[in-house]
């Protein structure tokens, strides 16, 4: 019988949901992914709860809410003391090993006030979302006048490149994300201009095959140890970018229109407005540019699914296609010019509902393969399910992970909605737009939250609330926040958000089956007798401490 000991939890960086096949795209063909997902279930609603990458992952490798792990946008360190997967699953005899991106930024200040060697075991995980590193390539080595975005991105591949050939300070721009024009120039794939170039490198040394082998290698090198490997893609995520012969793979007939109206812009809600008024919104209004951008985007989605071909059926061949459970997911979407938005910082579906797709080997989930689950989950769901999955006891820990196992829709043994709503979150405090608005660092916050009809973004700072009816406007063009007439949905959508935030989130340290038993028990068995009258009220052996006890007058 096959039965999952290991975990392949696979992660795409801003891929949408809508632009893989097997949901949908009737011209961007995923034949592999879409063959996983025949094999598996595919989830309908997933979705993250921050649309930006760092907290986004802090969220997915913790199994808790931004508001309680605190880590709200990149470079924010995900504080010492939080738990995160690669804890969980080491604590339940499964390694747990990182192969690509995490976003992660290491609390440095605790560590240091904590006595924590950055160099040890303990100190190399709690700087690194908890996991061991196999290979930690976050895909970005971007420089400017003040220095190296990050000083540590992409210092492997890098080294790769240069042994293939690749001459250069900084092969991972100058080849891996850029162009080469007639005179030899360098075409930065950071200018979107550049978008519909090859990139300067062969097919088989970028980025995403590279990962590819790369995550082959670990598995190969496993003896018999159970083992969960968080292979972490880089793509599609900008730089805008393919290598041949991708890059002119699709063209407009290819394209889907972008989603968004006149009225949408002329009527938009004014935090809404300021997303729409930057300068990456700006650039995908334009047609020309967007045109030039999903060229590459499509290309790269293409290279990652034919990537997947590659490592399935390498896992097919080795046997392990029969003892690992594989996720395949994003971080979140990107807007691609839908309603005048870049990037992916704002609530629409285009950004926070990704793909989810999970395969499990076990014959306990033979019932639902190839299904299609319609209920609402969340990304924090993976690592109770990861828990699960290596034999972990999730009640144990239920009062830290706030994700609920998906282990009973894989095995067909929950239906319908396993909760009621979804909550996303984005802290945009530390962007010009809070500036821009007269925002102090408190208020630049929004919250989702949405069901399977409504879906409520609330806005700190004193701005009124949006509100789309998903049925009737799947396309979420129709803000209805100001219509007198869904004033009770909106009070219903509050309610929601404020049970959600009265969760007792920070109360980490103490076990739910630890509130049990002190609630069974009773003061009075430690000798705290609180309201007793006299001793004639409680079972002798209770007062056998204080009752009858002699001792000398010292009075005088």
């Amino acid at each position: 019988m096959a039965k999952a000991r290991n975990i392949l939890f696979i992660m795409f960086d801003q891929l949408r949901w809508d632009y893989l096949s097997c949901y949908g795209h009737p011209h961007l063909h995923t034949p592999n992914i879409d063959r996983l997902a025949a094999r598996g279930v595919r989830f309908d609603r997933a979705y993250i709860q921050s649309p930006l990458c760092g907290p986004s992952r802090m969220s997915t490798y913790t199994g808790r809410y931004v508001h309680s792990h605190g880590a709200c946008y990149n470079n924010v360190p995900l504080k010492v003391g939080e738990r995160t997967m690669g804890d969980y699953l080491r604590d339940a005899g499964m390694g747990c090993w990182l192969v690509g991106k995490t976003h992660m930024a290491a609390d440095a200040e605790g560590m240091r006030r904590l006595g924590i060697e950055p160099d040890s075991v303990i100190g190399a995980r709690v700087s690194e979302c908890g996991f061991d590193i196999f290979e930690r390539d976050d895909g970005m080595r971007p420089e400017g006048p003040m220095g190296l975005y990050d000083a540590g991105g992409a210092l492997k591949y890098n080294e790769y490149l240069r042994d293939k050939g690749y001459e250069s300070d900084n092969p991972w721009h100058d080849y891996a994300n850029s162009g080469i024009g007639a005179d030899g120039s360098v075409l930065s794939g950071w200018f979107l201009n550049n978008a519909d170039a090859p990139a300067n490198i062969r097919e088989e040394d970028s980025e995403t095959p590279y990962l590819t082998r790369r995550g082959m290698d670990f598995i190969e090198a496993q003896g018999d140890q159970p083992w969960c490997c968080h292979l972490s893609y880089i793509k599609p995520h900008w730089p805008y970018i393919v290598p041949a012969p991708y890059h002119a793979m699709y063209g407009p007939e290819h394209f889907l229109p972008p989603v968004r109206s006149a009225e949408e812009a002329d009527q938009a809600h004014p935090v809404f407005k300021g997303f729409m008024n930057a300068p990456v919104g700006k650039a995908f209004s334009r047609d020309a540019v967007r045109d030039k951008v999903l060229r590459a985007y499509m290309g790269l989605i293409k290279q990652c699914d034919d990537q997947m071909g590659v490592l399935f059926d390498w896992l097919e061949r080795t046997g392990r296609m029969q003892d690992t459970l594989i996720v395949v997911t994003s971080d979140h979407g990107d807007f691609l010019g839908d309603h005048w938005l870049g990037e992916k910082t704002f609530f629409h579906d285009a950004s926070t509902r990704v793909p989810l797709i999970i395969y499990d080997p076990s014959q306990e989930a033979d019932a639902t393969r190839g299904s299609v689950c319609d209920a609402l989950v969340e990304c924090i769901d993976l690592a109770p399910t990861f828990l699960e999955a290596a034999g972990g006891d999730v009640d144990a820990v239920r009062h830290v992970l706030e994700g609920r196992s998906l282990m009973p829709l894989l095995h067909g043994k929950a239906d319908g909605a396993r909760r009621d709503y979804v909550v996303c979150e984005y802290d945009y405090s530390m962007t010009p737009l809070a500036t821009k608005l007269g925002l102090g660092p408190e208020e630049g916050r929004m919250f989702m939250v949405a069901d399977k009809t409504w879906k409520m973004i609330h806005f700190e700072g004193g701005f009124r609330p949006m509100l789309f009816d998903l049925k009737a406007d799947p396309q979420e063009l129709v803000d209805l926040g100001q219509s007198a007439a869904h004033e009770a949905v909106i009070a219903r959508m509050y309610a929601r958000l404020a049970q959600w935030a009265r969760r007792p989130s920070q109360r980490t340290t103490l076990p739910h089956e630890k509130i049990d038993r002190m609630r069974k028990g009773s003061s009075a068995d430690l000798g705290v007798l609180i309201g007793v009258v006299d001793p004639s009220e409680l079972p002798a052996e209770l007062t056998v401490p204080y009752v009858g006890r002699m001792v000398p007058d010292k009075r005088g």
